[in-house]
């Protein structure tokens, strides 16, 4: 693992330990040592400098997870004039991309898509119909020739 990504995966740890607090003094201590990091990620940065990667998602919960995750890492994702909205421009560290932000993606992705599915499956099941079978397959109409 990267220096990126262990500081990456640092910060993900005092955020949660940030969420978790009780008192203000556990919030102090979490957001200074979250600044700290912060810093450290801003010149492992300087070392692997961002590049522009275009992304495109096909639904929008994982547009919108990816753009949420690349806003908390300090990321300003954008789409240029004219790009389908399905796209997402993101200039960030290639090593940070590949070893880290993707990855998390995939993992966060799968989980919101497979909840998303339970949710919609049993909504469906209770209020359109019981049956959330495929369609079936049959073969397509033979064609009839055009000799005369």
């Amino acid at each position: 693992m990267d220096i990126e990504a262990r500081l990456a995966e640092k910060l993900r740890r005092i955020e949660a330990l940030f969420a978790g607090a009780t008192t203000d003094g556990e919030r102090v201590a979490a957001e200074e040592a979250a600044k700290r990091v912060r810093a450290k990620l801003e010149e492992a940065k300087k070392l692997d400098p961002p590049i522009e990667f275009r992304f495109t998602f096909q639904d929008p919960w994982s547009r919108k997870l990816f753009l949420a995750l690349a806003r908390r890492y300090g990321f300003d994702p954008y789409r240029q004039r004219g790009q389908r909205f399905t796209t997402v421009m993101l200039r960030a560290p290639e090593g940070f991309v590949h070893k880290t932000l993707w990855p998390e993606f995939q993992e966060l992705d799968k989980t919101l898509v497979e909840h998303l599915n339970a949710v919609a499956d049993r909504i469906l099941t209770q209020v359109v119909h019981p049956n959330m079978a495929e369609a079936q397959e049959v073969d397509a109409p033979r064609q009839l020739s055009g000799g005369a």
